[in-house]
């Protein structure tokens, strides 16, 4: 059995869904994880956001114009009419719930719930279209078995005993139809796999069911060589390794949560990355293989502030850096990149929401200097510390100025900080470089 993953875009449209359909109406067993429809999550999160602030007559405005264009996108999906009715009766029971929370104590439960309609509303739609199209699928809703633990990491095996057992309660079906993004946590309470979990909701659902391929389908012929946004005529990088994918998705390749990799490298699940308005197309496969050496792909991860802290201390000295990762991790803040010499450590961070309290003790140990607006550019592909064309990336250092530098902690990548305002330029040069061989 597969497990095939569609993002907001795939299904934000009839014309989308309808595609997503003929795609997934081959004759096979699968599970479909879908996400909400596009634009639904950052409307759900405005709307959280004003509840949180008072502002509950403004959210109602937004729940009413959400809960209109569903229901005309219901009349659009839906010509069957008790399917149609049945469905409508549903989208209604979702927006009401999000009326109801508009007067609540606002809580991070609160907000979770708000999160969570969104993936409910498309998974409930999507389902009963099938139905009208004759196919046999049946709807298994996602917070009957996806759990985290108390670090709110996925609980793999309160994961598996929930969906063998949910599957054993429901009719059988070749297509199974659920919900990505959202969970409940180790007390029970609604909570979510972060923006872009869906992602990660397909690949957990693949190493408990032993799946033999985990597809992500989005609407990009897999992931690039470089940011399309900022760099024309880049490419679809046709096989990378576990390592590498996990790499570009940490530093900034936006086709693939962060975490997606983990669950299915343990068991070399295949995964696959496909473009839902070209299905033909390769995309990129990932998996435990390594294809030829060298640099593969660039990213970039914007939102990077970087500490540097100096101290005569450290000079010949054992136990400075153990108190500063000391103070990092009470924070709960992990470090991206790190550099030091004999006297300074510089290090990077993308979560500032106890930087204040950071810098307050770092400063009883340090002198300290901290830059916003930083960002990571990412060099990845397999060996490529020891390639012999890695020496072509530091032409860059005649054109842009690089705040660090990190090279040799991993084979398989190397990391520039440079100024956000930089980073475009910085791609388009890279690619150059590193690509087309040649100095612009």
């Amino acid at each position: 059995m597969k497990v095939l993953k569609f993002g907001g875009t795939s299904v934000g449209s009839v014309e989308n869904m309808a595609h997503v359909k003929d795609i997934i109406n081959d004759g096979a067993p699968k599970v479909v994880v879908l996400s909400a429809m596009s634009g639904t999550t950052n409307t759900l999160v405005a709307i959280a956001q004003m509840i949180a602030i008072g502002k509950s007559a403004q959210a109602i405005e937004e729940i009413n114009d959400l809960e209109f264009k569903y229901l005309k996108t219901v009349d659009q999906l839906l010509q069957n009419a008790v399917l149609n009715d049945h469905t409508k009766v549903y989208v209604r029971e979702r927006f009401n719930t999000l009326r109801a929370l508009c007067d609540a104590h606002f809580s991070i439960e609160i907000e979770n719930t708000i999160l969570a309609q969104g993936e409910l509303l498309s998974t409930f739609m999507f389902n009963n279209y099938l139905k009208q199209e004759g196919l046999l699928s049946t709807l298994l809703p996602a917070l009957n078995f996806m759990r985290t633990d108390v670090l709110h990491d996925p609980d793999l095996p309160a994961i598996k005993l929930a969906f063998e057992k949910e599957l054993e309660q429901v009719e059988p079906a070749n297509i199974y139809i659920t919900q990505g993004f959202i969970c409940l946590d180790h007390q029970g309470k609604i909570s979510n796999l972060q923006r872009g979990g869906s992602d990660y909701t397909a690949t957990i659902l693949g190493a408990v069911i032993h799946a033999e391929e985990v597809q992500i389908w989005t609407d990009i012929d897999g992931m690039h060589n470089n940011d399309p946004r900022c760099v024309e005529g880049t490419h679809p990088i046709a096989n990378l390794s576990f390592d590498e994918a996990a790499e570009l998705a940490y530093f900034g390749a936006k086709i693939l949560h962060p975490q997606t990799v983990l669950p299915v490298r343990a068991d070399n699940i295949p995964l696959r990355l496909k473009n839902t308005m070209d299905p033909e197309a390769y995309g990129t496969l990932i998996s435990e293989s390594t294809s030829e050496n060298g640099v593969k792909a660039i990213a970039a991860k914007d939102g990077i502030t970087a500490i540097k802290i100096k101290s005569g201390r450290m000079l010949q000295a054992h136990g400075f850096l153990k108190k500063v990762f000391e103070i990092f991790e009470y924070y709960e803040t992990s470090i991206d990149m790190i550099t030091t010499s004999e006297v300074a450590v510089s290090l990077t961070i993308d979560d500032t929401k106890n930087l204040d309290k950071i810098l307050v003790d770092l400063e009883k140990i340090a002198t300290i200097e901290v830059d916003h607006n930083q960002s990571i550019v990412c060099l990845v592909g397999h060996a490529i510390v020891n390639h012999y064309d890695t020496y072509k990336l530091f032409q860059i250092l005649h054109d842009v100025k690089i705040r660090m530098i990190s090279y040799g902690g991993s084979n398989n990548n190397i990391s520039l900080l440079i100024n956000t305002t930089d980073k475009v330029e910085t791609l388009q040069k890279l690619n150059a470089y590193v690509f087309e061989l040649a100095v612009v």
